[in-house]
């Protein structure tokens, strides 16, 4: 399976896994737009993958809770190249408090990002994918879309709307040749999760060392990480299937962190 010529999406891909994914996707011969909050950091990335084709890519700036930003930045990429065949919706934050001490803000700015993001780019892409009689939307999820941890209830509130949402796309998507599915990592060390572990660490009263080896890769088989090339593997398994045999579906991908 390969994504030859294939017209992509991939938000929050300046940097980290959506980096990755944008990588792979480049690499299988797409058409790859980065779409980051940082134009001049998603032009960055592009011309960096453009250098390793078959593909190519170009940097968009995009807010993903911005409904008239995220409408241009899919316009952008129509424009440019004629349409729109995958969509990963990646764009995350991360913020931990314990519930009672959860500022509203912080609450609704971490929901915002990652439904509000994930529907406006999904609501901007799907007429494209529609008239071609085809496409996949990708959404970011997360073992929290399936599992509960202390201090993450912004999280995983958000993680778990996403596989309703991937599931109602899906629905709706089969009759137009649409899929949808839900890639669920575990802990990959980027700057969002080394981020988490000296918060966790201050909210848990225990040591950066306990947060590594016990919260994050404890109930991990092998005490290892998940990559962003991982990730990126599942993902273009995902945007490259061919059939609608997987769609509604979620793969986690944890070392086991989670099992189903």
């Amino acid at each position: 399976m390969n994504l030859n010529g294939k017209i992509c999406i991939v938000t929050g891909s300046a940097r980290g896994i959506g980096a990755a994914i944008a990588k792979r996707f480049v690499q299988s011969g797409a058409k790859v737009a980065i779409a980051d909050l940082s134009l001049e950091a998603a032009q960055a990335t592009a011309k960096e993958l453009t250098g390793m084709g078959p593909g190519e890519a170009f940097g968009v700036a995009m807010n993903v809770t911005d409904e008239a930003a995220v409408n241009a930045g899919v316009q952008a990429v129509v424009d440019r190249w004629g349409g729109i065949d995958v969509l990963v919706s990646n764009a995350g934050i991360q913020i931990v408090h314990e519930i009672q001490n959860f500022p509203f803000e912080d609450w609704k700015k971490l929901l915002s990002i990652h439904l509000d993001g994930s529907f406006l780019t999904t609501k901007a892409c799907l007429p494209h994918m529609y008239k071609a009689g085809s496409g996949s939307i990708i959404l970011m999820g997360s073992v929290h879309s399936k599992e509960a941890s202390p201090l993450k209830s912004a999280y995983v509130t958000a993680k778990h709307g996403l596989l309703g949402l991937s599931r109602v796309i899906a629905k709706e998507g089969a009759k137009h040749g649409v899929r949808s599915n839900v890639i669920c990592p575990g802990f990959v060390k980027t700057p969002l999760v080394e981020k988490q572990i000296p918060e966790q660490a201050k909210e848990l009263g225990i040591s950066e060392e306990e947060v590594v080896n016990r919260i994050m890769l404890g109930g991990t088989v092998d005490q290892e990480f998940t990559t962003v090339e991982d990730v990126a593997e599942i993902a273009h398994v995902f945007a490259a299937f061919p059939t609608n045999a997987l769609t509604g579906q979620s793969m986690v991908v944890s070392h086991g962190w989670f099992m189903e």
